[in-house]
């Protein structure tokens, strides 16, 4: 049996750009990913079957098409696996929250079919699959720091911040990226910045903020909780929501922030970035 993580993306600041052509956006945003998240297993088994557990499995359909089984069915595909696979996902994370649960799930089901084939993970074909399969599966599938252009596929590395206690609230509502991206009012404010990690995400913004606060203003209320906490370094939504997150100074400031959202009813995750 293969386990994989599959940990929560958080967008440092995300810069939207410009509609394009074959109907994503062009954007500009730092990518980081947090020590938790979803957990794959992937083993050998005499015919392909897929469950779902964990505290968010009742929102998804195991029988319904997903990103765990098209990037399952897209590697045996791609590499010629005729043999079967029994996965599992344990869904911790909220679903449709903009944290990248699902485009996780796929990464950790491609890294961990991978280690079960003994296919090198650099493979070009593992990153050709992602791609196919949505726009933040590649910086997944590479699960650490980095800049993303174009669709946010084009992914350059980037030191700093592993290490830093990040916790992230969800207020129990789930929102679409698909309705976030029509409210956008469509107005390029310019690109990332330059300098350390901090200081460009910092100077950042989240271009998909204002419109999926309009769709959940409750995104506001955890804002202001997260922003007025002692020892909060950045915090910001993450991704098209509705999970926002916040980088700390030290873990006690982390973990009095975290008791405080909860006690709002709030789903929260106390982790740190890797």
């Amino acid at each position: 049996m293969i386990t994989e993580r599959a940990p929560a993306k958080i967008n440092l600041a995300l810069h939207v750009r410009q509609r394009r052509p074959d109907g994503y956006h062009d954007i500009e945003t730092l990518f980081a990913f947090a020590a938790d998240g979803d957990v794959v297993t992937v083993e050998g088994a005499a015919r392909d079957r897929f469950a779902i557990v964990g505290p968010f499995a009742a929102g998804l359909d195991a029988e319904a098409d997903n990103l765990v089984t098209r990037a399952a069915r897209a590697f045996v595909e791609a590499f010629g696996i005729v043999a079967a696979h029994a996965i599992t996902l344990d869904k911790r994370l909220p679903i449709a929250s903009g944290i990248g649960g699902g485009s996780a799930d796929a990464a950790a089901t491609l890294r961990a079919l991978a280690r079960l084939h003994a296919v090198p993970l650099d493979d070009a074909r593992l990153y050709r699959i992602a791609a196919a399969l949505g726009a933040d599966v590649p910086a997944c599938l590479d699960g650490r720091t980095t800049l993303g252009t174009g669709k946010g596929d084009a992914l350059v590395a980037i030191d700093g911040l592993a290490g830093t206690p990040l916790l992230l609230v969800n207020p129990g509502v789930a929102v679409s990226t698909a309705a976030v991206f029509r409210t956008w009012d469509g107005v390029d404010r310019g690109g990332i910045g330059e300098g350390d990690l901090l200081a460009r995400a910092r100077a950042g913004r989240n271009d998909l903020e204002p419109p999926a606060l309009a769709l959940a203003p409750v995104i506001g209320a955890v804002r202001a909780v997260l922003d007025a906490a002692p020892g909060v370094l950045l915090s910001r939504m993450s991704g098209s929501g509705a999970t926002c997150f916040a980088l700390f100074d030290e873990a006690g400031a982390c973990a009095a922030a975290a008791a405080e959202a909860r006690a709002r009813g709030w789903w929260t995750l106390q982790t740190f970035l890797t």
